[in-house]
């Protein structure tokens, strides 16, 4: 019973252990790098049609003027709460 219990345990943490390996194998990159990758791509439409230019630039102007609006108000917030601090 006590060897039965065990060795579903054993089990259990050998599938565990599989699915982490398969998540993040040797071969994955580093969060840093993924997470570079994955800006890096949204920024540069790779999801957009290629095959149409203009919509492919206009993905990247607004999702360059977005991200530049964002930094923005994020320094604007910044400086208004250590100038009233």
């Amino acid at each position: 019973m006590a060897a039965d219990r065990n060795d579903r345990r054993e089990q259990e943490s050998r599938r565990i252990l599989k699915g982490i390996a398969s998540e993040a194998g040797p071969g994955e990159s580093s969060l840093a790098a993924r997470v570079s990758k994955r800006a890096h791509d949204h920024l540069t439409a790779v999801d957009a049609d290629q095959s149409d230019r203009i919509e492919t630039w206009g993905t990247r102007i607004g999702r360059v003027l977005g991200m530049v609006i964002m930094i923005g108000l994020a320094v604007w917030l910044f400086r208004l709460l250590v100038s009233n601090g």
